[in-house]
């Protein structure tokens, strides 16, 4: 692109994936990746502005050179103009941020809704299948998975358009949390006494395996002084620590359980996705059999669920992509495309 060149269309634009942990930022030109990335801890931020500041600071951008348009994924509901997070105390306001920084375009979704809006963009090498038939064309699909917190989003054909896609942000992660064994209802009971509602997200996020964690101590007889770090947790199931190798396995199988629960509400036969940071951390720790178990078992509907695959994005930043997507259709004024 010329430095002359201003079009609003070929210009920067500014990518943002605000999670409940990490900041994502990147400039992308149309039809092209995202680049100047960056990452940053959330919490040395107070809010979305003091990041941008801190952002463009870095790359050294002078006001006259500040991008017009950008797109923003929120881990929250994404309702009105003003948005509070889930997992961080910042509350923004889209009108103020236009004017701060004089944005001609600014979007803000789910982050769970930009992550759906990804897939139809993913690679082969993006995506790695844990089991399941073939996707069926133009059925709809799920993006879920949890990280600081446990983020759920749908893509759905638009009826009449063939290849163009609609993605719904939800607040899913923050169903009541389903006991499908008597070990499930024990651990649930234990979590009521201190959280009360139980959601899915006190248990299938970063948070929710050290909670699932301490539920199975204090079961044991032996609860902790204080809940362990979710990576605490983790590298005592590497070491080979029971009861935190049992609390793996059993996030593994509740989030199977909730997956499942999806693929049912949604008719999901074109695929459930997993996201998120925690699957990834877990690694060779993933129980992809116990998943798939506990996905299928639902009764009449297992040979449904069966036929439904599963994957797990290996892309780093797929909510960017649907960023991406989204300011494209945003800026030419059309529905997103089947890639």
């Amino acid at each position: 692109m010329s430095p002359r060149d201003t079009s609003p269309l070929r210009a920067p634009r500014l990518l943002g994936d605000f999670g409940g942990t990490t900041v994502r930022l990147a400039l992308q030109t149309p039809g092209g990746p995202a680049r100047r990335i960056r990452r940053y801890v959330a919490a040395d931020f107070t809010g979305i502005d003091e990041a941008l500041h801190h952002y463009f600071g870095e790359l050294r951008l002078r006001p006259n050179m500040l991008p017009q348009a950008a797109a923003f994924a929120i881990a929250g509901p994404v309702i009105g103009t003003r948005i509070r997070m889930t997992n961080l105390p910042w509350a923004i306001s889209m009108p103020a941020l236009r004017c701060a920084f004089g944005f001609h375009t600014l979007l803000a979704i789910n982050d769970f809704a930009a992550v759906a809006e990804s897939i139809p963009y993913l690679a082969a090498r993006d995506r790695r299948k844990l089991g399941g038939g073939a996707a069926v064309a133009g059925k709809p699909i799920v993006a879920f998975g949890p990280g600081t917190g446990l983020g759920v989003s749908a893509l759905v054909p638009v009826e009449g358009m063939a290849g163009r896609w609609q993605a719904i942000a939800t607040e899913g992660g923050h169903v009541t949390l389903p006991a499908t064994s008597r070990e499930d209802a024990a651990i649930v009971a234990e979590l009521q006494k201190r959280f009360g509602h139980v959601s899915a997200e006190r248990v299938l996020s970063g948070p929710g395996l050290a909670n699932l964690h301490a539920a199975l101590a204090a079961l044991a007889g032996a609860p902790l002084d204080a809940p362990l770090a979710p990576a605490a947790v983790t590298r005592a199931a590497q070491r080979g620590d029971k009861l935190a190798k049992r609390a793996v396995t059993l996030f593994c199988a509740m989030l199977g359980t909730v997956a499942g629960n999806l693929a049912l509400t949604y008719g999901a036969q074109g695929g459930i996705y997993i996201a998120g940071g925690i699957v990834p951390k877990l690694g060779a720790l993933f129980d992809a059999k116990t998943f798939r178990a506990r996905f299928a078992a639902k009764g009449r509907y297992r040979g449904y669920l069966e036929a439904i695959p599963t994957y797990l994005i290996t892309h780093k930043l797929p909510s960017l992509i649907g960023l991406a997507a989204a300011l494209d259709r945003a800026q030419a004024g059309r529905t997103t495309r089947s890639a």
